[in-house]
Order: structure tokens, then C-alpha cells, then sequence
């Protein structure tokens, strides 16, 4: 696989949540958890299901940081 995004995370899947047509993917990246969210159809494609290893990829064009 290649790919233009630099920031791919490898994880595993810890939970799907699914909605009617939106899946919310919970993956574990080194004892963090990422969220994505994507098709049911999506989930079904991929075969994915809690344990299977995954690549969390981010492309943002923003990133704001916060301080109190």
C-alpha cells in the first residue's frame, strides 16, 4: 500500500460500535484510543472485528493545540 499521509498508526481494533449506516471503529494505539468513523459496508469490506491489526491513518489539514 501506498499513501500521501504521514501520520499511520498501527493499532488494533477494540470495538465497533454500529449505528444504522455509520460504524464508529474504537482501535488501541500503543494504550491510546483512536476513533474513526466509517460505513457499516466499510467495516463488512474490510472484515474488521475486535483484535484484527489495522493502520489508523490522519489527514487533516488542520491540527489546533490549546492550553488552559
Amino acid at each position: 500500500m501506498k499513501i500521501s499521509a504521514r501520520n499511520i498508526l498501527d493499532g488494533t481494533v477494540k470495538e465497533i460500535k454500529k449505528g444504522a449506516t455509520t460504524a464508529h471503529v474504537l482501535i488501541d494505539v500503543k494504550g491510546l484510543t483512536v476513533t474513526a468513523s466509517i460505513t457499516n459496508e466499510a467495516v463488512e469490506d474490510l472484515g474488521l472485528k475486535p483484535g484484527a491489526k489495522v493502520k489508523a491513518i490522519v489527514k487533516s489539514s488542520d491540527v489546533m493545540v490549546a492550553v488552559d
